[in-house]
């Protein structure tokens, strides 16, 4: 079969082995980041993806809180695989902010970079004298992002921790979400702070384009649990107008049916046809034509009706319980209703679309060997994203940063580390540094 031209055309252009010919959306722009876990390290995450250089700032030896985070007790050369996903990319230094020395050299760093990054509790950068306040003095184009789970003021913000699961429960979200009469259930996976990371991002880069018209750098502060608020669709209006609560509906999809996933031979799979086309596709592939005709489902609003859709999903389930996923997928496309099974990580790890489209990605990183991470997700024509390097440990980059950045000497470099003002990962006692790890070896990047 011939390959449709435009296919051809856009497979060149996103050509996967042009990636690193291609210049970067953001190079040139420098990102300070002071952050741990997901929610602050994940917004400088999403801009190196795209050409920023990040500069990891942690405290030594043991640094970020997510790198002894192990989900399910897993670490893997000497590392935490929770630790990775928000931190490709990054320089990673070693600096202890508590010494005024600690202090003085990040000050140098803020004065020549774009960006800083943060997500400690309101105030805390403030109260070390490394707040917007006082950066903003050394350095007035300097854009600073403040990402936490309550913003910077009101009542809720003093002095209160945030986590995910607290981001999820205060937003609402926690609340629509399970099956009716359960218990309140919370995504499985870091929602708000994946997302809330990702309206950090957008925000930075409306501040870069202000930037470059006035010259003014600018505070920016990004609440976590609002960011979850923001993304619930119709909850509001819905509420406005008829007082009522939206409730949990399962996987069923209350604004369109059929919508819901099914079960089938050999696992689940997702069904769903919005418009009268796809629903009369999906009546010939169940074998029964004349439900598009029948008064209770021939129109999209009669098919919304609860008692109707809840006969219409009853239909719909008895017949896909007879097919495989195969099956199901394929009369999906045979008669344009949308089908596509449930997948595992499993099935995704291995997809050849996604490695086509480089959002499975393999890395050959120098300090662990094969690493395969998600890659970016929006793809652009002249100005791909791409992954160069997988996370490291504390202060993998120290040399490399304060010789290149800042033109510290050798000797210079040695007194700030006796003092304890840098440090890094094998500083730990009885620490054992990661395989050929040697000083300096940021400097291949």
């Amino acid at each position: 079969m011939k390959k449709d031209p435009y296919f051809t055309w856009t497979e060149r252009s996103f050509d996967l082995s042009q990636v690193f010919d291609k210049t970067e959306a953001l190079k040139g722009i420098r990102i300070l980041e002071v952050a741990t876990l997901i929610l602050g390290p994940g917004t400088p995450d999403y801009l190196g993806e795209f050409g920023a250089e990040v500069i990891k700032v942690e405290l030594p030896p043991s640094g970020d809180t997510m790198r002894y985070v192990p989900p399910q007790g897993i670490f893997w050369k000497n590392g935490c695989p929770g630790f990775f996903p928000q931190n490709r990319n990054k320089y990673h230094l070693g600096i202890d902010l508590h010494k005024p020395e600690g202090k003085d050299l990040f000050k140098k760093l803020a004065a020549k970079s774009d960006v800083l990054v943060e997500n400690l509790r309101a105030g805390t950068m403030d109260r070390w004298g490394l707040g917007w306040r006082q950066l903003s003095e050394i350095n007035p184009r300097l854009i600073y992002c403040a990402n936490n789970g309550f913003g910077q003021w009101g009542p809720f913000s003093v002095g209160r921790a945030s986590y995910d699961v607290l981001a999820q429960a205060v937003s609402g979200m926690a609340s629509i979400t399970g099956f009716p009469g359960r218990p309140p259930q919370k995504v499985g996976f870091y929602v708000g702070d994946y997302m809330g990371a990702l309206f950090g991002a957008i925000a930075v880069l409306a501040a870069l384009h202000y930037r470059e018209r006035t010259g003014k750098g600018q505070f920016i502060e990004f609440a976590q649990s609002e960011g979850l608020i923001r993304s619930m669709d119709w909850t509001w209006l819905f509420q406005h107008f008829t007082g009522k609560e939206r409730g949990q509906y399962g996987n069923r999809d209350v604004a369109i049916c059929p919508s819901d996933i099914f079960p089938c031979k050999d696992g689940h799979v997702a069904i769903a046809a919005a418009s009268d086309e796809e629903f009369r596709g999906l009546c010939q592939a169940m074998g029964r034509p004349e439900l598009a005709s029948d008064p209770r489902f021939k129109d999209p609003m009669e098919r919304l009706k609860e008692e109707n859709a809840r006969e219409l999903l009853q239909i719909i389930r008895q017949w896909a319980a007879t097919k495989t996923e195969e099956e199901l997928d394929r009369l999906g496309e045979k008669h344009g209703f949308a089908s596509a099974p449930v997948m595992d990580f499993k099935d995704l790890y291995e997809d050849e679309h996604l490695r086509a489209r480089g959002s499975v990605w393999e890395l050959d990183d120098p300090l662990y060997g094969k690493v395969v991470e998600c890659g970016p997700v929006p793809k652009l024509s002249k100005t791909p994203g791409r992954l160069k390097w997988s996370a490291k440990p504390v202060g993998f980059h120290n040399e490399y940063v304060l010789r290149k950045l800042l033109g510290f000497s050798t000797g210079e470099i040695k007194k700030l580390r006796e003092k304890g003002v840098i440090g890094r990962w094998a500083d730990r006692p009885g620490a054992k540094p990661p395989d050929d790890w040697k000083e300096g070896e940021g400097q291949v990047f």
